[in-house]
């Protein structure tokens, strides 16, 4: 008899998941939260040794002449000027909840608790959170109210405090960690930036971000500025940086028993059209820089969204055949953790 999709789904833990069917999320009793003696997380630590605030305010001290991320704009942020990303002194939050649409070890059976932040020091033509990213969509919040989403997130279950673009936001960031420690948040932090970051702010959160999640979107430096960036050159240079010293902070993922991350890097990539993104320069990076047991999820949900319809070259899907030559470079490379429903979905595709 010919195996079904579910079939070849279960075979590879797939099935019955929250996302692997597009079924409603499974249910269970709430997560207890990793205390800094077990091994989780960063921040406790740090709070427990008196170093957390230090850290809170040396990144509180860039709004006056922000310098936050590779822009460099210099705006005095806290006296309510704005640079490139329009954002202030305070946090902007678009929404907030137990997300089951990332990759499967943040999700687990819980969910991410993912905190979307408006605005972005990116300008993706073909960003499909425009609205949120590109028109500031959202309301401003204290660092308290900052903070108590955060423990809200944790009483609901969820595995991890999950930011969404967080670079032009990392002062407010820390601020509500702080407070949110002090009330009793133990869930480790997961980073999901863009990767267009300074490497001197990553290093301030070594030893307070417990996961890493950025995407690496462009190797060739012109496709980046024509695309992703706004006009700099500097991206591939800048996230290659900041993803090196991410791998040394955590290095590759860690879970626990559930298949949960706890710890490591995990790097994201999408696949475009007309081999666009430098998929095949990506993979080999990551074997040759980092480890070839990096965490990579090689994504095919490229669409053509905002201005995307505008640039010829990407202004339609990627095809199968785009999708599984990325697949079969990741291979070639010699990488071996990549994203199981990333090879579920290449394995589909060979299989029609």
């Amino acid at each position: 008899m010919t195996a079904t999709r579910r079939d070849f789904l279960k075979s590879l833990g797939l099935a019955g998941g929250a996302l692997a069917l597009g079924g409603c999320p499974r249910t269970e009793e709430a997560v207890t939260p990793a205390s800094s003696e077990d091994g989780g997380p960063g921040y406790a630590r740090l709070e427990e040794e008196g170093k957390l605030r230090e850290r809170v305010e040396r990144a509180r001290a860039e709004l006056e002449n922000c310098r936050l991320c590779p822009r460099l704009c210099g705006v005095n942020r806290a006296a309510g000027e704005t640079g490139f990303c329009d954002s202030a002194a305070r946090a902007k939050v678009n929404s907030h909840s137990a997300h089951f649409g990332e990759e499967l070890p943040l999700v687990g059976r819980s969910g991410s608790g993912t905190i979307f932040f408006s605005n972005c020091n990116l300008r993706c033509v073909f960003c499909q959170n425009y609205p949120i990213a590109h028109f500031g969509r959202g309301r401003e919040v204290s660092d308290e109210a900052l903070a108590e989403t955060m423990l809200d997130l944790q009483r609901r279950g969820c595995h991890n405090i999950n930011l969404v673009t967080p670079t032009h936001l990392l002062p407010n960031i820390l601020g509500a960690v702080r407070i949110a420690c002090l009330k009793g948040l133990r869930l480790p932090l997961c980073y999901n930036t863009g990767g267009y970051e300074r490497v001197e702010m990553i290093r301030l959160l070594d030893g307070i971000v417990d996961i890493y999640l950025p995407d690496l979107k462009f190797i060739d430096p012109e496709e980046a500025a024509r695309y992703a960036v706004a006009g700099p050159l500097d991206y591939p240079k800048n996230a290659k940086a900041a993803i090196e010293e991410m791998h040394r902070q955590v290095g590759v993922l860690q879970t626990d028993e559930r298949g949960i991350a706890r710890r490591g890097l995990m790097i994201r990539h999408l696949v475009m059209p007309n081999r666009v993104a430098g998929t095949k320069e990506f993979v080999r990076w990551v074997a040759d820089k980092l480890s070839k047991d990096t965490y990579v999820n090689i994504m095919a949900q490229y669409r053509v969204e905002y201005r995307a319809f505008e640039f010829p070259k990407i202004a339609r899907a990627i095809t199968p055949g785009e999708f599984l030559e990325a697949i079969d470079w990741a291979g070639e490379a010699g990488l071996t953790n990549l994203d199981r429903r990333s090879l579920a979905q290449a394995e589909l595709h060979r299989r029609r």
